[in-house]
């Protein structure tokens, strides 16, 4: 596709993430430190349908969450001074969650940062499914050091 600026290797080389949980496919649009478009392709076979729920798959509202969290990751990630670093969860506030995200869908992901001090931030975040938003909520960060599990 020519619309995408980070494929899934490019995106692993920014955040930690990987499989099974690295939950984004794709960034389209991004402005370092500012916002993000990225994208994920719900296929029939993720690994939480298989619990979630027998005979009725649904994206869990909380991996969505987890998706917005990870396009914001990248996009403040790709900032030169936090390279290498990770981002945490300081809070998710005005969660509002509008449509199920099922098989076969494509989640569009849009996170806009709101404010930054430090290593400290906020960003709003949308998640939609064909110009129908699925999930909207603020999310707050942390920029931390990485270290590694040996």
């Amino acid at each position: 596709m020519s619309d995408v600026l980070m494929n899934k290797e490019q995106i692993m080389e920014v955040i930690p993430h990987r499989d099974p949980f690295l939950l984004i496919d794709e960034v389209t649009e991004m402005e370092v430190g500012v916002r993000i478009k990225a994208r994920k392709h719900i296929k029939e076979d993720e690994f939480w349908f298989e619990g979630h729920f027998p005979g009725y798959p649904v994206t869990p509202g909380v991996l969505m969450i987890e998706m917005l969290a990870q396009a914001g990751a990248v996009c403040m990630l790709s900032k030169p001074e936090f390279k290498g670093k990770i981002g945490l969860f300081g809070g998710i506030d005005k969660a509002k969650f509008r449509r199920q995200v099922l098989p076969g869908d494509v989640l569009d992901l849009e996170v806009e940062m709101i404010r930054q001090r430090g290593p400290v931030g906020t960003g709003k975040a949308v998640a939609s499914v064909g110009g129908e938003k699925a999930v909207s909520c603020e999310i707050t960060f942390v920029i931390a050091d990485g270290g590694k599990a040996e």
